[in-house]
């Protein structure tokens, strides 16, 4: 295993036990400062999975070594004999056969024991306070929110952030740039009747009234600001899913469907900086044994064909996914084939660098 100390200064394939979220934000700052290839205006894309509910990072990332997780995991414990192993007494669940793969091609990093001081175990402020950047809660907007505003100071493309989902994450959020949120690129645009329009008299119609709002008037700036990115988001993600032809099959799930429409955005060269999407369900208090290895499996494919299809049409080196939980799981199993919640967790980065 390697040290947080060699994370920042610019380590490859590790694993950290005992980060913080603090503390793992501001090395990464550092890193940034120390690498020229990690700044603004450089291109560079990240793309943010949060596994939503709370993932259970000893069941993701197991430590086999330690005679604790046998015991602590009669039920649960994944055998040895499956396991995909790593280094140092730990391995992948046999769910993760792909990332498996990703990580001995080093293109895989693990940072292990990921949280916060003072855990309170509850969802909500734990997404607050990841979704800010902030323990304290004392920061208004998202901490990626706060640096799109830095970067729209110098790119002004509509798709600097870019969401997949139907309303913008916490993280995203700001009132300086406006960030589209797409379930379903067919569905997005200017819709009458339910259904996508171009070139409609009502449509144009009401693009003049906007254009009659004088930008001096209340919120007036930021009306104009979020129809301008509507209109053009509309067109830009149009325009880039007539020139993006996945170069991998991707699986048949919503997330892997989710991440095929970023790499349309970044293949189609929208001017993304910044992408996001969630795979919900991992709040796994009872049923567990079946429900953990399956959402671990829709990780590992999405993100194996994702990886795969970048790396294809020549774009994994400007790409850095970034998986996040709000807390993991308690080591001891409960009685009821799951785990409650506990602290840290496990993190992935994926990508060429």
């Amino acid at each position: 295993m390697i040290s947080r100390r060699d994370f920042v200064k610019g380590g490859a394939a590790l694993v950290s036990i005992g980060t913080t979220a603090d503390s793992l934000l501001k090395g990464a700052v550092a890193f940034a400062s120390q690498n020229p290839a990690y700044v603004a205006g450089n291109g560079k894309i990240l793309v943010l999975v949060q596994l939503a509910g709370g993932n259970d990072g000893i069941n993701t990332l197991l430590p086999l070594g330690d005679p604790a997780y046998r015991d602590a995991r009669r039920q649960l414990g994944v055998a040895a004999e499956t396991a995909l192993p790593l280094q140092d007494g730990f391995a992948f669940h046999p769910a993760l056969s792909g990332l498996k793969g990703l990580w001995d091609s080093g293109k895989l990093a693990v940072v292990q024991g990921v949280g916060y001081p003072n855990q309170d175990y509850s969802h909500f402020k734990s997404m607050a306070i990841w979704q800010s950047g902030d323990p304290e809660l004392a920061l208004r907007d998202g901490w990626l929110g706060r640096t799109l505003e830095k970067l729209e100071s110098q790119e002004h493309d509509p798709f600097l952030g870019f969401n997949i989902g139907s309303s913008t994450p916490a993280e995203l959020r700001t009132d300086a740039v406006p960030v589209p949120s797409v379930q379903d690129p067919a569905n997005y645009g200017f819709q009458v009747r339910g259904r996508v329009v171009e070139g409609d008299a009502r449509t144009a119609t009401l693009m003049k009234l906007y254009e009659q709002y004088p930008a001096a008037s209340p919120y007036g700036a930021l009306l104009e600001t979020t129809v301008d990115s509507a209109v053009s988001s509309a067109a830009l993600l149009k325009q880039a899913g007539e020139v993006y032809t996945p170069a991998v099959a991707y699986p048949q799930t919503p997330f892997a469907s989710g991440l095929s429409v970023l790499a349309q955005a970044i293949v189609g060269k929208v001017g993304m900086r910044v992408g996001h999407i969630s795979l919900g369900g991992f709040d796994t208090h009872n049923q567990q044994s079946v429900e953990h290895p399956a959402l671990l499996k829709q990780l590992d494919e999405g993100l194996s064909a994702f990886y795969a299809d970048l790396a294809a049409q020549g774009m994994s080196n400007d790409v850095l996914v970034l998986t996040w939980s709000e807390f993991g799981r308690r080591v001891q199993e409960n009685a009821n084939d799951g785990t409650d919640h506990g602290s840290a967790s496990v993190l992935f980065a994926l990508g060429d660098g």
